[in-house]
């Protein structure tokens, strides 16, 4: 049996279940989440949920929406139903290969289901990169070569028109990002987060809504840390759930 630690997101308003080791919940589910713009009534979508941190922390802030956590893994998809349950959230668990149509369309996952979908895609593709030994840490991190222009036409293929489609990825990789959903989306927002105000971006939050032909933003970027090297107070606030990026 895998190693489970209980732990808290939001200054305790999310409890969250989740394995010991490999892949673990942290600043950037914090972030996607504070940047979903949930209103009550949406049908959100949370792709490669994990254990659920995405959907949980959007469904703490805007509870009257519908949450829908897609995850490949079963173990994994029974400790985002069990944590479903934890935080009082009515969601639906559906265990699905996002990369695979007859998987998802097998699981009653259907296309045009969400007015957004929250998606924290693995970072890389085989051969980009040395890939971790531990299996989960492995499968949250790596892709199969084209695996991210599948993962996000997937994503995409869920919204409804005129949906939003909120992502966070490496920023390293933000043009492959913006030539991949150039084809679905347009009012693209960018969010740069760096970790310091000093220091490179690491991260990109992307927004866009399908279907849309108005022009990009680039919004003002998120430091991570202060001189210091303690978090700034704006992200001190979004791990607190006292802010959003909204």
């Amino acid at each position: 049996m895998i190693e489970i630690t209980q732990d808290l997101l939001l200054g305790g308003r999310v409890h969250l279940a989740q394995p010991g080791k490999g892949h673990r919940a942290g600043t950037d589910a914090v972030l996607l989440a504070a940047a979903a713009p949930v209103k009550p009534g949406d049908v959100v979508t949370d792709v490669g949920a994990a254990t659920g941190a995405v959907g949980l922390a959007a469904a703490a802030r805007e509870p009257n929406g519908r949450f829908v956590f897609v995850e490949q893994d079963p173990e994994l998809a029974d400790l985002c139903r069990r944590n479903c349950r934890d935080n009082g959230v009515q969601g639906e668990v559906i265990v699905a290969d996002v990369l695979s149509r007859g998987s998802r369309q097998a699981a009653g996952l259907m296309p045009e289901s969400a007015d957004l979908v929250l998606t924290n895609p693995p970072f890389l593709e085989e051969g980009q990169a040395r890939i971790s030994p531990d299996q989960g840490r492995a499968a949250a991190h790596a892709l199969p070569v084209g695996g991210l222009e599948a993962w996000l036409k997937a994503c995409t293929g869920l919204l409804r028109p005129k949906g939003r489609l909120v992502l966070i990825h490496r920023a390293d990789r933000t043009a492959e990002c913006l030539d991949i959903l150039g084809k679905w989306l347009g009012g693209v927002e960018l969010r740069f987060v760096h970790p310091a105000a000093d220091r490179p971006a690491i991260r990109v939050l992307l927004s866009g809504i399908k279907g849309s032909r108005a022009p990009l933003s680039i919004l003002p970027p998120v430091i991570l840390n202060g001189p210091d090297g303690r978090f700034t107070p704006e992200a001190e606030a979004l791990h607190r759930g006292e802010a959003t990026l909204l």
